[in-house]
């Protein structure tokens, strides 16, 4: 059974490997697809999916995939934009985004609710974080989160306003470890790692054209590793879902294979210190100023 970790101060208990949904809203996957790949997912003793408004039918599909066994699972969802009629970007928004995701969803709360990705300009705002703060008052919301990277992460780590945060963590995603992460450890913020693959760039000999994975690849060659025999999946999951603060890492994917290889990697243990610190340090040599990866 995969080990279950404080969600920060929520009182919330996360499964260290997480279901990332994004994968699931696309029209290569059928319903019956989601049915089984979240089946799957619980079985393995997995009780945390995360999806966004952003994901095509990801919403919809876990709503139905979810009817009869709602209560294993912890829903984690984004909002703050896609209302139809109402501006991206404000309290309104954030309002009646929580309660579309609740439709979609067919449910009666959301467990983490996030403001996703926006800037450190509308969190000082206060009209979206509030518009979430009284969301969780009247019982739709469990804990408030955001997702995002650099300032607006800092604040939203250092505001009190938020149960946890979401961030990319991972070899070719350090920049948190030091900051954020040690900040969110100090506030009782949980953290949720997204792209703890960093997109695989080890599966292209050339530089790909889609732009995240282009910079992703541009940084693996530029760190210039070495997996010590590992393999490198397992190697860059174990990095993340250890890194120090990190109550669950999201393996975004539509595959049951791939989940199992990332429960069995965790499952593992922590990489050894010796080969932490050779990627730390790889990253510290050419990735300084390298910003996180929304």
């Amino acid at each position: 059974m995969i080990a279950r970790r404080p969600l920060g101060a929520t009182g919330l208990k996360v499964s260290a490997v997480a279901l990332g949904a994004g994968r699931i809203g696309g029209p290569e996957m059928g319903q019956a697809d989601v049915d089984r790949l979240v089946g799957a997912a619980l079985d393995a003793g997995i009780n945390l999916i995360d999806t966004a408004r952003s994901y095509g039918d990801s919403e919809e599909r876990l709503g139905s995939a979810l009817a009869s066994r709602r209560e294993r699972v912890l829903l984690s969802t984004k909002v703050g934009y896609g209302v139809d009629g109402i501006a991206d970007w404000t309290g309104a928004c954030v309002e009646a985004g929580v309660d579309a995701a609740l439709g979609r969803l067919c449910t009666d709360r959301i467990d983490i609710a996030h403001l996703h990705s926006c800037g450190l300009d509308l969190l000082e705002r206060g009209d979206v974080v509030e518009a979430l703060r009284r969301a969780v008052e009247a019982g739709k919301v469990r804990v408030a989160a955001y997702s995002g990277e650099g300032e607006a992460l800092l604040w939203a780590i250092r505001s009190g306003a938020f149960g946890a945060v979401q961030c990319s963590v991972s070899v070719v995603d350090q920049g948190v470890l030091g900051g954020a992460m040690a900040e969110a450890r100090r506030h009782g913020v949980g953290v949720l790692a997204k792209r703890a693959l960093g997109n695989a760039p080890w599966r292209f000999a050339d530089r790909p054209s889609e732009p995240d994975v282009a910079e992703a690849w541009d940084r693996w060659q530029a760190l210039a590793l070495d997996a010590g025999g590992m393999e490198w999946p397992e190697l860059f999951t174990r990095f993340a879902a250890f890194a120090p603060g990190v109550s669950a890492v999201l393996i975004g994917t539509a595959s049951e294979g791939h989940l199992r290889a990332a429960i069995e990697a965790v499952g593992n243990g922590p990489l050894g210190p010796a080969r932490v610190g050779a990627l730390r340090a790889a990253y510290a040599g050419v990735g300084a100023g390298w910003a996180g990866r929304v």
